[in-house]
């Protein structure tokens, strides 16, 4: 499996044969996902998502995933992270998700809720150590309702960003999913009162229609601040 960057697109765009029976959101999802060369390389080369792509180009930049790292991936379904993860040299994975996952080679799959008190002694067990890098690109369904939307995205990862800071080995580094709209801004502050180094970074792999970016925190300092 060889995590090549796809080729940007080239000729005519590929359309639906026939849109009967689809609304014209189904339509648009699927000439998108025809068209999108992200979509036909993680099938060719064996990723569950083209969301691995994000999480590649993220760790070309910011050496997130030296060999011998522990690992945990929030909201792992259905496992394109968890398998990069793996790849790139990871010591052990554990990918924590509320649905159910199939099986990835070389990783531990959990059904579960990461806030779940007990969570953080399990994985350390199953780590043999503290994590030294928590990753989430999780994301709740969307209603549609922009303001909303980024509410409910911005709760999820402030709850992700607490697990980090409290589960983390001390130097361990932690990257969540954030939707652009200004409130991101108090959860950046948090996190530069935690670690030695706050980034956010929008990877080529995130659609560029997408309101999505990424906040890489590298460095967890020993004192815990909120």
């Amino acid at each position: 499996m060889a995590d090549k960057t796809p080729p940007k697109p080239r000729g005519k765009a590929v359309a639906l044969r026939t849109a009967r029976g689809r609304t014209t959101a189904s339509q648009a999802w699927l000439t998108r996902q025809l068209n999108d060369p992200y979509v036909q390389a993680a099938k060719q080369q064996g990723w569950r998502s083209r969301a691995a792509f994000k999480l590649i180009e993220l760790d070309e930049r910011f050496k997130l995933l030296r060999p011998g790292v522990r690992v945990v991936d929030l909201g792992a379904a259905p496992g394109g992270w968890t398998q990069v993860a793996v790849k790139r040299g990871a010591r052990a994975v554990v990918g924590v998700d509320l649905l159910a996952m199939d099986p990835v080679p070389g990783a531990v799959v959990l059904q579960g809720d990461f806030m779940d008190p007990e969570m953080p002694a399990r994985l350390n067990q199953l780590l043999d150590g503290r994590p030294d890098l928590i990753l989430s690109d999780m994301a709740p369904n969307t209603t549609g309702h922009n303001a909303t939307d980024h509410l409910r995205i911005m709760a999820l990862a402030e709850l992700a960003l607490e697990f980090a800071v409290e589960t983390l080995a001390p130097g361990g580094s932690f990257v969540a999913k954030v939707f652009q709209g200004g409130s991101e801004r108090a959860m950046l502050e948090r996190m530069k009162l935690n670690f030695a180094q706050v980034r956010h970074a929008k990877p080529p792999a995130s659609r560029k229609q997408s309101s999505e970016l990424y906040v890489v925190a590298i460095g967890r300092k020993e004192a815990v601040l909120f």
